[in-house]
């Protein structure tokens, strides 16, 4: 998968252009069977109250942003979708996969779906807003790779523009909390598509030199395909390592707090406030352009 994936200004076709940067990315590849089947994905991860479209727009209203929102790490588009049609917003969503593009166009239009690169992407114009939701920033696993994240995000920012986005929480899994433990057998999980049951087996592990929260995950199906193993990861930063980097980048942060938000438990509702704490499984972070 070609990470260096970029999007030109006006361009009203996938392209592939040279990047304008020199430097040689470290491969984020997301790529596994869920972002190669959207439709398998959505059945995996059903979300058919967009919970975490509405706890994006109460965030946004929160902080009185305007209406052009610009999703990093869209996938299959549903939440973008629902930004557009239920929250009046103006929405670009952009995915460094192709087949999320392609689904998010066709089963969730409306926004404007490019396939683009998250450290090195140039859309040409600028946004009140962008969000960056389902732990998409941490694909990010070098410094060198989040700050040129961030810094393509202030550049598509108006002064004043809202950085929002919900992941991970590095201090949970490096703190070696229960639920963070490496568990004695693989997770298994069965979703059904087209007639075909498909069966994972995920084990979880942290990796503290690196800092990464890597994934092994075994796919079976009972239409004859040969098992598929295949390798993901996701950076593991603390709240206060994320609120430096956003510093850095020419970000005031204005809220970090684990809970309540769209993965937590109990999840968010309408007019909850944030919590003052951040030891929780999931980290969600607001933040203003300087």
């Amino acid at each position: 998968m070609d990470t260096r994936i970029a999007a030109r200004p006006g361009s009203g076709r996938d392209e592939h252009p040279r990047s304008v940067r020199s430097r040689e990315w470290t491969d984020v590849s997301t790529r596994n069977l869920l972002t190669d089947t959207p439709e398998l994905y959505e059945r995996r991860f059903p979300d058919p109250g967009r919970l975490a479209a509405r706890w994006t727009d109460a965030i946004l209203r929160r902080h009185r942003a305007g209406p052009r929102v610009l999703d990093v790490g869209c996938g299959t588009g549903r939440d973008a979708a629902w930004l557009q049609a239920h929250a009046a917003r103006e929405v670009v969503g952009i995915d460094t996969s192709a087949a999320m593009v392609r689904h998010a166009r066709a089963h969730h239009p409306g926004p404007d779906y490019r396939l683009a690169d998250m450290r090195d992407f140039d859309l040409g114009r600028v946004f009140d807003a962008v969000v960056c939701l389902d732990s998409a920033l941490l694909y990010c696993h070098e410094n060198a790779d989040l700050a040129a994240f961030l810094d393509r995000c202030r550049e598509h920012l108006v002064p004043g523009g809202l950085f929002v986005a919900e992941l991970r929480n590095g201090a949970y899994f490096l703190q070696g909390a229960e639920g963070a433990r490496p568990e004695p057998e693989p997770r298994t999980d069965t979703v059904v598509r087209a007639g075909v049951t498909y069966t994972s087996r995920t084990t979880l592990w942290v990796d503290h030199t690196a800092q990464l929260l890597r994934r092994r995950r075994e796919w079976t199906s009972d239409d004859g395909v040969p098992p598929r193993v295949q390798h993901s990861a996701w950076r593991l930063l603390f709240p206060r390592e994320l609120g430096y980097f956003l510093d850095v980048a020419g970000f005031d942060v204005l809220d970090l707090h684990d809970r309540p938000g769209p993965r937590t438990d109990p999840p968010w509702t309408e007019g909850a406030p944030p919590a003052a704490t951040g030891h929780g499984d999931r980290l969600h972070v607001v933040a203003r352009r300087r």
